[in-house]
C-alpha cells in the first residue's frame, strides 16, 4: 500500500531541495544553518504543507512564535528567503510571504475554515484563474468565515447565507461579488464530495444598481499633472488618455510596447488574464520610450507596483471623492464624444458587454438639450 505524502515528508523534501538551492547560489555556511533551523521551526508549528501556506498563516505564527522584534524579523527573512525560491522555482504561483495588496489588519481565519479555504484556493488555482482573481475572491470567502467563526462551512445552511448577506449595507456590486464567490465556493464543495447539495444554488439574484457616471473633470485632470511627478503624470496619463484600470496601469512592462508597420501599440494585461492592445498616440509613445526596460511602475508586488497603493497615489493627486476609476470614466466619456461609437469604446476598455460600457460614458446635458429641441414642436 502506497506511503501518504505526509505534511512532514513534504517538508522534508522541500528543505531538502531549499538547502541545496541555497548552497548552489553560495550563501555563507551560516546563513545557510540558520535559515534551515528557522524553516524548520516553522514546518513543525505550522501543521501545513508548505504549497498550502498563506500569508495570513504566516503572520499568525509569528505572532505566536516571538514577540521579541529582533527575533521575529530573523525568522521572518529565513522565512522569505525559502518561499522567493518556491516560487522563483516554479513550486508555487505566489509567494506567501509577500504582503498581498488586499490585505488588512484583521483577525485571522478560524481554524475551522483553513483547510476548506486553503483547498479551494489550489482549486481556483488548479482551474487558471488568475493571481488576483484568486486573491479577492480568498478575501471574500474570508470575510464570511470570520463572521463564522464557530460554524463548521459545510454545516452552513441557506438561512445562514441569506441572513449574512441582508445585513450588509453594501452597494449592489459588492453585494453581487460576494454572493457570486459564495456560489462558487459551495458549488466546488458538491463537485468534490464535501457536500450534497449547495446551500447558495437558490440565494435571490441581486439586481444591478443604478449608476450615473462620474468622469473625472478636465480641470480636475490638469491640476493632477500640475502636481504630479514623472511617474504619477504617466499613470494620470494611461488612465485618462487610455482609460486604463489600476491594476492595468500598475502592471506595465517594457516589454508590452510593440512596433508593427509603423505604429506602436501597448499590450494590456486586463481583468480575467485577458488581454487587448491599445493603439498609442506620439506623446505616449514618447513617454514609455523613455523609460529603461522592466516594469514602468516597480515595486514589491510581483516586481511592480500594487494596484491598491498605485490607486492611493493617483486619489492623493485628485479632489476628495475622486478616485483613479473617475479617469477610466473621463477616457469613455470623451471617446464616445467623437462619433458615438459605444463599441469601439467597448474594445478599448476591455469591457465584455456594450451594457457595462453605458456605466461609464456620461452624456453631456447640451447633447440632450439639442435633441429635444431639434423633435420640439
Amino acid at each position: 500500500m502506497p506511503t501518504t505524502y505526509t505534511p512532514e515528508l513534504r517538508w522534508g523534501d522541500a528543505v531538502t531541495a531549499f538547502e541545496a538551492a541555497q548552497r548552489a547560489a553560495r550563501y555563507a555556511d551560516s546563513t545557510i544553518e540558520t535559515r534551515l533551523k528557522h524553516v524548520r521551526r516553522f514546518a513543525d508549528g505550522i501543521g501545513l504543507s508548505p504549497w498550502r501556506v498563506t500569508y495570513e498563516d504566516i503572520r499568525a505564527w509569528l505572532d505566536r512564535e516571538s514577540s521579541n522584534k529582533h527575533t521575529r524579523l530573523s525568522l521572518r527573512t529565513s522565512i522569505r528567503a525559502f518561499y522567493r525560491w518556491a516560487a522563483a522555482s516554479g513550486r508555487m504561483a505566489d509567494d506567501p510571504s509577500e504582503e498581498p495588496s488586499y490585505v488588512t489588519k484583521k483577525a485571522p481565519v478560524p481554524e475551522k475554515w483553513r483547510p476548506a479555504l486553503d483547498a479551494f484556493r489550489s482549486y481556483l488555482r488548479a482551474n487558471g484563474q488568475p493571481r488576483t482573481s484568486v486573491s479577492v475572491r480568498m478575501a471574500q470567502l474570508s470575510r464570511f468565515a470570520r463572521d463564522h467563526t464557530n460554524l463548521d462551512p459545510f454545516d452552513v445552511g441557506f438561512d445562514d447565507l441569506v441572513d449574512w448577506l441582508s445585513e450588509k449595507r453594501w452597494k449592489p456590486e459588492t453585494r453581487r461579488a460576494h454572493r457570486s464567490v459564495l456560489r462558487v465556493f459551495y458549488a466546488w464543495a458538491v463537485q468534490s464530495g464535501r457536500m450534497e447539495t449547495s446551500p447558495a444554488e437558490k440565494l435571490p439574484v441581486v439586481r444591478r444598481g443604478t449608476h450615473l457616471p462620474r468622469p473625472a473633470l478636465e480641470e480636475e485632470y490638469r491640476k493632477a499633472l500640475a502636481f504630479a511627478s514623472p511617474r504619477e503624470r504617466l499613470a494620470l496619463v494611461l488612465a485618462a488618455e487610455l482609460g486604463m484600470r489600476r491594476a492595468e496601469v500598475a502592471q506595465v512592462h517594457s516589454k508590452d510596447l510593440m512596433q508593427r508597420d509603423g505604429i506602436w501599440t501597448l499590450t494590456v494585461h486586463g481583468k480575467g488574464a485577458h488581454q487587448r492592445s491599445l493603439p498609442l498616440a506620439p506623446n505616449h509613445v514618447s513617454m514609455l520610450r523613455s523609460l529603461p526596460e522592466g516594469y514602468v511602475f516597480p515595486g514589491n508586488d510581483h516586481g511592480h507596483i500594487s494596484p491598491a497603493y498605485l490607486g492611493k497615489l493617483i486619489s492623493r493627486l485628485l479632489p476628495a471623492g475622486v478616485t483613479m476609476h473617475a479617469l477610466r470614466h473621463r477616457f469613455a466619456t470623451r471617446v464616445y464624444a467623437v462619433d458615438r461609437d459605444v463599441f469601439a469604446v467597448q474594445q478599448l476598455l476591455g469591457h465584455a458587454s456594450p451594457a457595462t460600457t453605458q456605466v461609464y460614458v456620461r452624456i453631456e446635458e447640451s447633447s440632450m438639450r439639442r435633441l429635444v429641441e431639434a423633435v420640439a414642436s
